[in-house]
């Protein structure tokens, strides 16, 4: 049986996941409309500084951890590891990398510069001409995940 358009199934699975949350392990899968699939025609629908910016963090990303996946959920990628990572939004004059647990996450080199007030998220705004310095931001990936930990010591 074939996964509803936006689903993918994961190996040994036979529900499919609650609508909108696409899973795609790697960019490249041939599951359907994969998540992988969503982030790549999103990036090319915004173009210009915006695509290129969302293209190079997620990049980013991946290599931080590559065994991070990749969904689409709220309309926006999302990247996750034993609970979500970072989303990936893109507005008119910034593109926004909300970490899920970003209060709770060590970030020595202060790249969250937005939602500072809450007490569970946090995230990083770059308007256009910004650069994020690769080597801090992929620690910071690295250090959210080690953040949500694995699944057996969940909450």
């Amino acid at each position: 049986m074939k996964a509803p358009a936006g689903t993918a199934r994961k190996p040994g699975k036979t529900k499919p996941k609650a609508k909108g949350t696409s899973r795609a392990s790697k960019p490249g899968t041939s599951a359907g409309t994969s998540a992988s699939r969503l982030i790549d025609q999103r990036i090319r629908d915004l173009g210009g500084w915006r695509g290129e910016t969302l293209a190079r963090m997620r990049a980013l990303i991946l290599e931080a951890d590559p065994e991070v996946t990749e969904e689409w959920k709220w309309m926006v990628p999302v990247w996750s590891r034993h609970g979500i990572v970072c989303t990936g939004e893109a507005y008119a004059k910034v593109v926004k990398l909300t970490f899920a647990r970003g209060a709770r996450t060590p970030d020595p080199s202060r790249l969250f510069n937005s939602s500072l007030e809450g007490n569970t998220r946090r995230a990083i705004d770059i308007h256009e001409g910004e650069k994020v310095d690769a080597g801090a931001f992929k620690a910071l990936v690295k250090a959210a995940v080690a953040r949500n930990g694995s699944p057996a010591k969940k909450r």
